[in-house]
């Protein structure tokens, strides 16, 4: 199917790498157009570059307000209108025993994971109340669901990225605007690779442990959240509000270990698996 989302504008944080990216390309081929925001300048402008005339990219840290007032800005002044928010940006974090972490990685874990989604939420409805509709779109995770499956730092945002999806939903219904949560699994990417196998670029590794863990015996990969992302984002799911859709293979409904974030204190875990802070 294509045109499901055609002539909605998108922001997409996060979205040089990984999720980000994979949802930024569909949303093109869905005939959206989208706002590539990022940190890493030079693979959000390549990606910006590859889809072409729909596609801008801004350079903007999610914890800091201006830079998520001009990503939006960027789309209204761009495109005319914002559509869809999708709060993508993410980290893995602080690691470690909690009675031994980190307080500063702590904090820029908590910054990065959950005041960026309240920033793109806060920016976005300022556009969609007034224009009377959209969606927003958070990336929780099944760690956002469920305990053991994160870090203690990751787990708590992602729990309360859950829980500000139904508390922003239930404001912005009257004006038309949708609020609805994504909870991965693991997927496949650098970030993924580099906890998994200490590796950014080892995919193929990644891809053979999710799939070893997986309840269905496969991997997920980037375009897998992307196509949940776009049914939310679509008129398909125009019913849909204050919901978490859990895309994890069945997983979170048995349970897995999550001894491999607690048993040893680590540095910081970052985007594109950089480490430290």
């Amino acid at each position: 199917m294509a045109d499901r989302i055609r002539d909605k504008v998108a922001v997409i944080t996060g979205a040089s790498c990984g999720i980000g990216a994979g949802t930024a390309k569909l949303f093109v081929e869905e005939g959206a157009s989208v706002i590539i925001s990022d940190l890493e300048v030079d693979a959000g402008q390549a990606l910006s570059d590859e889809l072409g005339d729909r596609a801008r990219f801004i350079r903007a840290d999610v914890t800091e307000e201006e830079d998520m007032a001009a990503a939006v800005d960027l789309a209204v002044s761009e495109f005319g209108r914002l559509d869809c928010m999708i709060n993508n940006a993410g980290i893995i974090g602080a690691v470690g025993s909690i009675s031994e972490i980190n307080v500063d990685a702590w904090d820029t874990t908590i910054a990065i994971l959950l005041r960026g989604v309240f920033l793109g939420m806060k920016h976005a409805a300022r556009v969609m109340i007034p224009q009377k509709s959209g969606c927003i779109l958070s990336l929780s995770s099944t760690a956002g669901v469920a305990g053991g499956l994160g870090a203690h730092a990751y787990t708590a945002a992602k729990h309360a990225v859950v829980g500000l999806t139904k508390s922003v939903g239930s404001e912005l219904g009257k004006y038309g605007v949708r609020v609805n949560a994504v909870a991965p699994g693991g997927t496949v990417s650098a970030m993924t690779s580099a906890l998994i196998t200490g590796d950014p670029a080892n995919v193929k590794g990644t891809a053979e442990a999710i799939k070893a863990s997986s309840p269905l015996g496969i991997a997920a990969f980037p375009i897998d959240i992307a196509n949940a992302l776009l049914y939310l984002a679509s008129d398909e799911a125009r019913y849909v509000s204050g919901h978490t859709l859990v895309v994890d293979a069945g997983q979170t409904t048995g349970g897995e270990s999550g001894d491999m974030f607690h048993d040893q204190e680590a540095d910081i875990i970052r985007e594109a698996g950089k480490r430290g802070l």
